[in-house]
């Protein structure tokens, strides 16, 4: 009779045991979802991407910081080239839902607030019921505050090529929505900021590359440095941007008798930029 009570109350314990292992086996410190688009560049996207959420883990010792993309494109193609798993947006909900996180924040490293930033939002506002506490972050240029910081980050890293005979030039992806007005805001800020021979041009929308070669003629300029106006420096820097290709802007501007000086580093990698999406995280609502 002892044995058997003895028998039983061990078992009890190694029934509590795992059960308690099985209610803690999931994360229940807050979770910071870092969302980006995401970049096949695997150098760039350790320093940029990499270098974002590093910082945002050094701001926030308390809280677990994770990964997702939006482009399944890229995630598909991290998958099947390199054996790389990173969650899309849904995944990564269904993931922090089943280890038990109820705070969330959610910081996306878009640079607007664009057609990504919107579908982001779609599902952020579908999955929030299901956490006690979720906020999300502001993309990179919101505010004008964050416009300024912006502006001082890119000047000081380009500060070198600043000898009044070049005209230093970030290429952005631009969108038909509307927040492609983000790229004259930033050209009148720089602009007004005294930063004339700083400038704004696009891949897809306006200003153009058109815009960036009058800009050169019209500064007597002879010199034209390109860095892109993005995050990482993956396709379009170092394709649509840097390439041989006759269709690409330093081809276009050589074309156009101008020495080209590319520089294929994303905004990502540039500390002071990286601390304004820490000041988002700590802004989240």
């Amino acid at each position: 009779m002892k044995l058997l009570r003895i028998g039983a109350f061990a078992l009890a314990a190694v029934l509590c045991v795992l059960a308690l292992a099985s209610c803690g086996s999931g994360s229940k410190k807050p979770v910071i979802l870092v969302v980006s688009f995401g970049t096949s560049y695997n150098d760039s996207r350790e320093v940029t991407i990499g270098g974002i959420e590093k910082a945002i883990q050094a701001a926030n010792p308390d809280k677990e910081v994770r990964r997702a993309f939006t482009s399944q494109i890229i995630i598909d193609k991290l998958k099947s080239r390199d054996n790389i798993e990173i969650d899309n947006v849904e995944e990564a909900f269904a993931r922090l839902k089943k280890d038990g996180v109820k705070e969330l924040i959610v910081q996306p490293t878009h640079v607007m607030s664009g057609y990504e930033y919107d579908d982001l939002m779609k599902v952020v506002n579908a999955e929030k019921s299901n956490f006690t506490s979720v906020k999300v972050g502001a993309p990179l240029l919101t505010s004008d505050a964050d416009y300024d910081a912006v502006i001082a980050a890119i000047t000081a890293a380009t500060a070198e090529y600043d000898d009044g005979k070049t005209l230093i030039t970030f290429m952005g992806h631009g969108t038909e929505h509307a927040s492609n007005a983000t790229y004259a805001k930033l050209q009148e800020k720089l602009t007004a900021a005294g930063k004339s021979n700083y400038c704004v041009g696009t891949v897809e929308a306006e200003p153009s590359l058109e815009d960036v070669i009058a800009a050169a003629k019209a500064g007597g300029y002879t010199r034209v440095v390109l860095e892109p106006l993005m995050v990482v420096a993956g396709d379009h820097a170092n394709n649509d941007m840097a390439g041989d290709e006759e269709d690409s802007w330093k081809t276009v501007l050589q074309g156009e008798g101008f020495e080209v000086v590319p520089v294929l580093k994303g905004l990502g990698q540039i500390e002071a930029v990286q601390a304004v999406y820490v000041a988002h995280v700590a802004a989240a609502k």
